[in-house]
């Protein structure tokens, strides 16, 4: 699925969750979760924030490196490519949260951390033995 998405938005540029996970915490990388409010309820990456509230502080953001995430990568490639387009270089999360899992990245509910991420279905359950898919 993830090699898929790729072949899809050549034109992407992305960050590897290992890559990302080296350079967190800073201050200087803004995440974009771009899932629906009912996935994005399920967990979340760490200080992640909505499309419209990254859109809502471009000037304040503007130096910041912007990684944009959902499941598998293809919604969150839709973005950066649209957000790229318009001039707000964003880069794609390859593999997205089902990568992020596999690296040992840390999620969390709003309160605490979880092993828990939504997925689509059995198809889709593809996380990191220890995580737990729920849809």
């Amino acid at each position: 699925m993830i090699s898929r998405v790729g072949r899809r938005f050549p034109d992407v540029k992305t960050i590897s969750a290992a890559a990302l996970r080296g350079r967190l915490p800073a201050d200087d990388t803004v995440l974009v979760d771009v899932r629906s409010p009912a996935e994005r309820a399920v967990s979340t990456l760490p200080g992640a924030i909505t499309p419209e509230e990254f859109e809502g502080q471009l000037e304040e953001l503007g130096d910041c490196t912007v990684v944009a995430y959902c499941t598998v990568g293809a919604r969150s490639s839709k973005y950066a490519r649209r957000m790229s387009r318009k001039g707000v270089p964003v880069l794609n999360l390859e593999g997205s949260l089902l990568a992020w899992t596999h690296a040992g990245g840390e999620l969390t509910d709003g309160a605490s951390p979880t092993k828990r991420l939504h997925v689509f279905g059995p198809r889709w359950n593809l996380a990191a033995d220890g995580y737990e898919g729920v849809w």
